[in-house]
């Protein structure tokens, strides 16, 4: 492991209060050269959160503290590993203006960015997919069907590959399989690997990378990677770089479910 790349902070509202230089010890400590740090970027102003604790992303008025303390700690750390400055933004449907206009502002000081869906549409009520195994349940009771909350996350997925965010938008994309985070207690009746292929295709035809995101491994409902050996596998036969990621939200999780990842992959 040389580099992990989907890291968050003390910035996180619904993280650790571990702080920046706790990550970065550790990070020295797994021997990597080289640690990005993307932050919960800030929802859309009028968006609703539909999380309890309307803590999926961080204050937007806390965004100029986040970019000003990683620049320090870049040149602080300089001999010593690789810091980089970045952002995991939400694709919500129908808030791409919002997001285009977001990233147009706070693109420069980005190293390195994700794009990821936590957020489905279900008529006019949202639902945050990954939040916890009860509320999976609920929302697969209120669209109907485990199977029909899957269809819905791949469609959004979909959606954000080939979405216009302008200039700035996230050339990864993050956790493709975020929605098998709780299969061993919602299990799909059918499968939806040729959804997963079709996203790869649409991927590859972007020219984007794909987050190979450790912490579905350690979920204790997952116990695979997002995504998994075979769509990994058909990812190196496109040519998508793999990017991995930790997902950490505490230093201590740094590195985690790397062990999992496929031996083709040496990042």
């Amino acid at each position: 492991m040389k580099a992990d790349r989907h890291v968050h902070t003390p910035f996180c509202p619904h993280g650790s209060t571990d702080k920046f230089d706790e990550y970065i010890t550790r990070g020295i400590e797994l021997g990597l050269k080289e640690i990005t740090f993307t932050e919960h970027a800030p929802l859309p102003q009028n968006f609703q959160d539909p999380t309890p604790e309307k803590d999926s992303g961080m204050e937007a008025s806390m965004l100029l503290d986040y970019f000003q303390e990683l620049r320090v700690l870049k040149e602080h750390y300089k001999d010593k590993i690789l810091i980089k400055s970045g952002l995991e933004v939400d694709f919500i449907e129908g808030y791409e203006t919002e997001t285009k206009d977001f990233l147009n502002e706070v693109g420069e000081f980005l190293d390195d960015s994700i794009l990821s869906v936590h957020f489905i549409k279900q008529e006019s009520n949202w639902h945050c997919i990954d939040f916890s195994d009860d509320v999976f349940g609920e929302i697969a009771n209120k669209l109907g069907s485990i199977e029909a909350v899957y269809a819905k996350y791949y469609d959004t997925l979909e959606k954000s590959i080939t979405a216009d965010l302008g200039i700035y938008k996230p050339k990864r994309i993050g956790h493709i399989t975020l929605v098998h985070k709780f299969q061993h207690r919602y299990p799909p009746t059918k499968s939806f690997d040729d959804r997963v292929y079709r996203v790869l295709d649409m991927i590859k035809e972007q020219q984007y990378a794909l987050d190979y995101n450790g912490a579905g491994f350690v979920k204790p409902l997952c116990r695979e990677p997002y995504p998994p050996e075979r769509f990994a596998k058909r990812a190196i036969d496109l040519g998508i770089p793999l990017i991995y990621g930790s997902d950490a939200h505490q230093a201590k999780d740094l590195g985690q479910g790397f062990e999992s990842l496929i031996p083709e992959f040496n990042g």
